[in-house]
């Protein structure tokens, strides 16, 4: 007799995955623009750039959430991961001057578990929503064998829409430019193997142990920057942007920054969280690898002409002036002042 559900019983639950489609679909359809000229369930997605655009450029970016995702699982707690895919992907992008536009997910799972899916999808689609960018595609894959038991990754692709001119260029900043530094939510999503080692998170039940106060700081989402960010862009307000991600203020600021220039940022002038007092403080890390691995309160630095510093101000809410951009000194990134650690 031929052998019927061949595929579930070697670990794959098409089913399951169509009870996850269904699931996730009206959450998904929410972050659909005019732009959007398919729906979900296509081979593709299809996205009309519109004919406002005199010379328009793609910006593209794709990212994931790294080892956070263990922390989230540790918690059984998936409504939030998502909001971190979509902070570093489209906080990259807004980097560069242009407008999120459209992402599609990837969802990779040991095993299909449509609630949990639908729990991921959805947290996806509401940070979309909430930085006007739509959803328009994305896989989730059942993978028996490859992922442990309750286990999944999450990476995103990003693009956005610029005119050719709007783009932020690091060879238009300028001596005497302001550095404004937009405060994070906390972590964010870099760092997590660091901090892991450091709070000795090697387990789930390790992670039920910690104090709820750190559970809970430990799994805030990625600030979402589009919404504040953006207006200033478009007004031509900032001449460049650093998103702070993996490789903290030392690696990422130079990135927004001319090679013959320096950024000179000033301590105290904006709130270190005290969930980096505390990584500090337990894992005895040096000054260096906090600076390093981590964003220690600001999760942006806008690059900004002394004249535009009010302006931009008042449109993002506690935003810090942190320091300038000098002549080139000895590194690309200087500190003044007494440093926290």
């Amino acid at each position: 007799m031929t052998k019927k559900n061949a595929y579930q019983s070697a670990g794959v639950d098409i089913k399951a995955g169509e009870q996850a489609v269904e699931l996730m679909q009206d959450a998904v359809a929410s972050t659909y623009t005019p732009n959007v000229l398919s729906h979900l369930g296509g081979f593709g997605a299809t996205y009309a750039l519109g004919t406002d655009l005199k010379d328009p450029v793609l910006v593209s970016g794709a990212d994931g959430v790294g080892t956070k995702l263990l922390l989230a699982i540790a918690a059984d707690k998936h409504d939030t991961i998502g909001q971190d895919l979509v902070g570093m992907v489209t906080n990259d992008i807004l980097s560069q001057g242009a407008k999120p536009a459209f992402m599609l997910d990837y969802l990779a799972v040991d095993k299909m578990r449509p609630a949990v899916v639908a729990e991921i999808v959805t947290g996806i689609a509401a940070a979309a929503k909430a930085s006007g960018v739509a959803l328009i595609g994305g896989e989730s894959a059942e993978l028996p064998g490859l992922y442990a038991k309750k286990h999944y990754d999450l990476a995103a692709f990003a693009v956005g829409v610029a005119e050719r001119d709007q783009l932020l260029n690091p060879d238009n900043v300028q001596e005497g430019d302001v550095l404004i530094g937009i405060p994070s939510s906390g972590i964010h999503s870099n760092g997590y193997s660091l901090v892991r080692q450091v709070f000795g998170i090697q387990s789930p039940e390790a992670f039920a142990d910690l104090d709820p106060d750190l559970q809970k700081n430990l799994l805030t989402p990625t600030k979402l920057y589009a919404h504040s960010v953006w207006p200033l862009i478009e007004k031509h307000l900032v001449t460049t942007i650093a998103h702070i991600t993996g490789g903290g203020l030392i690696e990422n600021l130079p990135r927004a920054l001319p090679s013959n220039l320096s950024a000179e940022i000033s301590w105290g002038t904006w709130p270190i969280l005290p969930i980096f007092n505390a990584l500090q403080a337990a894992g005895d890390l040096s000054l260096e690898d906090m600076l390093l691995t981590f964003n220690n309160g600001l999760g942006m630095i806008l690059v900004v002409p002394e004249k535009n510093v009010t302006a931009a101000l008042k449109q993002v809410d506690d935003a810090h002036v942190i320091g300038k951009v000098t002549s080139k000194q000895s590194e690309p990134v200087i500190f003044k002042g007494e440093a926290p650690w």
